[in-house]
């Protein structure tokens, strides 16, 4: 199997280090050459217009099923013109009374080249199935609850 790998690198810029008062902004970088700016969930004392690890899990599910989708449709022959996802992760407390992301909510639209037609129920089981094979879906399964919408 694959080993994937991250490098996340974080450095102190106050120049103390006490609860509340030092910033969390970090970067991860991908394949040796993407980086993105992290930092903590706004809500949480992060910058807004940095990407949040609830965020990254959200793109991870949403990409993921995705590209299950994708690959389950190009079987049969479906001609997936596009796929626009909107995903919301929320936040909760868990059966041990932790915050966690408790739920995580796929919006997918779908559409087809022109003249190929497929009824709501065959394209809700085929998201079902998507749901079934997703690597990072299989991976929440015991603890968050997922809905794909």
């Amino acid at each position: 199997m694959s080993d994937l790998a991250i490098e996340l690198h974080w450095q102190r810029a106050e120049p103390g280090f006490q609860l509340g008062k030092y910033s969390a902004e970090h970067v991860v970088r991908y394949n040796n050459s993407y980086e993105v700016q992290v930092d903590a969930a706004p809500d949480w004392g992060g910058k807004p217009e940095n990407t949040n690890p609830e965020q990254a899990l959200a793109s991870a599910l949403s990409s993921c099923h995705m590209m299950t989708f994708l690959a389950l449709c190009a079987k049969p022959g479906w001609p997936v013109a596009s796929y626009h996802d909107y995903t919301e992760a929320h936040l909760g407390k868990n059966a041990k009374g932790q915050m966690s992301v408790i739920r995580i909510d796929l919006h997918s639209v779908v559409q087809f080249d022109t003249g190929f037609d497929i009824d709501d129920a065959a394209l809700a089981e085929m998201q079902d199935r998507a749901h079934r094979y997703c690597f990072i879906a299989n991976t929440l399964a015991d603890s968050v609850e997922i809905n794909v919408l």
